[in-house]
């Protein structure tokens, strides 16, 4: 499977960073393909409209308002950075 993100927190700083890498980990360990966006203190990782063509899921780990035009067509999945990042803590 084949999943692109987006996480973002207001603050752009630990939660953002935190859920993308508990997401990728979690993928991984799945054996999906995965690609998240962080739009913390700047955009990193940015997605290409063909990755997202490709891709089954979008997960949108965010806080804060984004654009999602983007994905129009995609089955969505909305969480919480917070939620991703307290996760990895266990």
């Amino acid at each position: 499977m084949k999943i692109v993100g987006i996480s973002a927190c207001p603050t752009g700083i630990a939660h953002t960073y935190m859920a993308a890498e508990k997401l990728e980990k979690t993928a991984k360990s799945l054996g999906y393909t995965i690609k998240i966006e962080t739009q913390g203190v700047k955009v990193e990782n940015i997605l290409s409209t063909e990755e997202i063509q490709q891709a089954e899921v979008v997960i949108l780990a965010v806080d804060k308002e984004v654009q999602t035009d983007r994905f129009a067509g995609k089955k969505l999945k909305e969480c919480q950075p917070q939620e991703q990042s307290e996760n990895q803590k266990k």
